[in-house]
């Protein structure tokens, strides 16, 4: 099958490694001299405009970093969306607000072009072993005609309603893991105040009735403070969006909200990389 990838990065190059892995002709949008090297080093088929990337495609896929360049990627008159052929799928997989996916699936109603709103969970490593999670709105059908694609990196692969669905729903997890991330904070600091240190307690609750995933991910990096560090622009992204969304539909975030707002999560967790370059 002949693919269009636009945003070539942390993400979308191991998706890229698994596509062409199973058989598939990818075309990368590469508009740098250095990006362009790197992907014919790769053996990819690079381009610097996204009309040259996807109009031979019959699947085009966006992985960039933020909804404002979903839209200037994918809409207008040099948009993916208008050079795409009919009958073609665009697969949507970066963080944004659920109004874009709607608007990318009107826009490619209008062309004769599918639009798979695919909410991704997971990292690299997920996409190399092919167990990404995906989170998908849109059309059914559609989806189903392009699982056998999508399961080249990703599993499991779930179909969640409509458009906006699948940043929904991404949403919502992306909320509830940093709070989580934020409560293994407040645990790590109680039980420092009974006498327990951070790597026994943290080594503790992943075998007991509160283990969460978060939990697990901030033992495996051996410390809240390291985990935080690492995951803290990321994540600061995300409960920026979830915000955005939540008080553009009128929605209450409730307990959820409460613990983002907490100290444990403002100042640990999603300012933790600010703290401690400013200390």
């Amino acid at each position: 099958m002949r693919i269009g990838f636009i945003g070539w990065g942390r993400m979308g190059r191991p998706i890229v490694d698994r596509l062409t892995a199973a058989g598939h002709d990818v075309t990368v949008l590469a508009r740098s001299p250095e990006a362009r090297a790197a992907a014919q080093e790769s053996g990819l088929a690079p381009t610097d405009t996204v009309r040259a990337t996807v109009r031979d495609a019959d699947a085009v896929f966006v992985v960039v970093l933020k909804d404002e360049q979903v839209r200037a990627v994918c809409l207008g008159a040099d948009g993916a969306l208008s050079a795409m052929k009919p009958g073609s799928t665009l697969v949507q997989h970066t963080t944004s607000d659920p109004a874009t996916a709607q608007l990318l699936a009107e826009a490619g109603t209008e062309r004769g072009v599918g639009v798979l709103d695919a909410a991704l969970s997971g990292g690299p490593h997920d996409i190399a072993a092919g167990r990404l999670t995906l989170w998908v709105g849109g059309d059914e059908a559609q989806l189903d005609s392009t699982r056998p694609l999508l399961e080249a990196y990703a599993s499991p692969v779930m179909f969640v309603g409509p458009a906006g669905n699948g940043q929904r729903v991404k949403l919502v997890n992306n909320a509830l893991f940093v709070a989580q991330v934020g409560l293994a904070v407040d645990a790590v600091r109680i039980a420092g105040s009974l006498g327990i240190d951070e790597k026994a307690i943290l080594a503790a609750l992943q075998h007991g009735s509160g283990a969460s995933r978060a939990l697990g991910v901030v033992a495996n990096g051996g410390s809240v403070g390291s985990v935080a560090e690492r995951l803290a622009d990321l994540m600061s992204k995300d409960v920026r969006v979830v915000r955005e969304v939540a008080h553009s539909a009128g929605a209450d975030l409730g307990i959820i909200g409460t613990v983002l707002s907490s100290d444990a999560v403002e100042k640990k967790v999603l300012r933790s990389s600010w703290m401690n370059s400013s200390s």
